[in-house]
């Protein structure tokens, strides 16, 4: 069998050891170029890892190992994968021949044609695994993505998500799904502090943004914060971390294939923790798109 190993910040082949038992295994440091040069794929990495290697495991189309190594871990949580011992098991299976193989589902961005005039080029789509948001989330993640990597592995999204919450204003958004007739339906259109599009529950260190949501069920679940009180919103975010947020009037929440997002101005949008492109743009689901070793 042959593998590779895609090593994220802070990770060395030293890693690799505990997954190196079987010696009959030819081993190779990197992304493959190819399908045929590799029959699965260690990823040693946090959310951003993942993220920025998701294009090219998609179009390889191989068998993907997640090892939580990084400063944010949600997806490996989403899977099961806490620390890197949890990856043993999984890997063991697999070398053993054990179908513990599960395509799940990714998020997709595609940022809109730029309107007469503008000089942004336009941008190709990009995959997420996780969540992506805009609004107070973009922000947050803008801010945390400042912070020294062991603190944001330590707790830097909550740190700094408690003064932003005090300084950041609803934005004028408009959400729109497709219709049957082929055109686009309002979702939502208000003031809002934060949207959330989630393929999985969690993001920001284990907050359950999105509490319903499935890897494998070819819809995003969308959560929608309009305009709340900031103190209001300070008390309500610790719920959000056990999936209480939803109870709360100005919380809407629905599940969607395709989703347009407009902002009265553009707007950063950041998913797994990392910038992607400024509104105005679609989001929506490719099924089964990856393929992930599942304990």
């Amino acid at each position: 069998m042959r593998a590779a190993a895609i090593l994220g910040l802070g990770c060395s082949p030293k890693n690799l050891k505990p997954f190196q038992a079987d010696k009959t295994i030819d081993w190779r440091i990197g992304m493959p170029a190819a399908a045929d040069q590799a029959d699965i794929i260690l990823l040693f990495g946090g959310d951003g890892t993942i993220h920025r290697h998701l294009s090219q495991l998609v179009k390889l189309g191989l068998p993907v190992l997640v090892i939580p190594a990084g400063s944010g871990n949600d997806f490996a949580r989403a899977l099961g994968l806490r620390r890197v011992r949890d990856s043993l098991g999984p890997w063991q299976r697999f070398c053993a021949g054990q179908e513990n193989v599960r395509a799940i589902d990714l998020g997709v961005i595609s940022p809109l044609e730029p309107l007469p005039g503008a000089t942004t080029p336009h941008q190709s789509p990009h995959y997420f695994c996780s969540v992506a948001g805009v609004g107070l989330d973009s922000e947050v993640s803008r801010r945390a993505n400042t912070l020294p990597r062991w603190l944001r592995g330590h707790g830097g999204y909550a740190l700094t998500l408690a003064p932003t919450i005090f300084r950041f204003a609803p934005l004028p958004m408009k959400i729109f799904a497709p219709n049957d007739a082929g055109g686009w339906i309002t979702r939502c259109d208000r003031p809002t502090i934060l949207a959330a599009f989630g393929n999985t529950a969690i993001y920001g260190g284990g907050m359950k943004i999105a509490p319903h949501a499935e890897m494998d069920d070819g819809r995003l679940d969308v959560c929608v914060i309009g305009a709340v009180d900031p103190f209001k919103l300070a008390c309500m975010f610790p719920t959000v971390y056990f999936g209480r947020h939803l109870r709360i009037r100005e919380v809407d929440y629905f599940q969607a294939a395709h989703l347009r997002v407009e902002t009265g101005t553009p707007v950063e949008i950041y998913a797994d923790g990392e910038y992607v492109c400024r509104t105005p743009a679609e989001v929506s689901i490719q099924r089964g798109a990856l393929k992930v070793l599942t304990p």
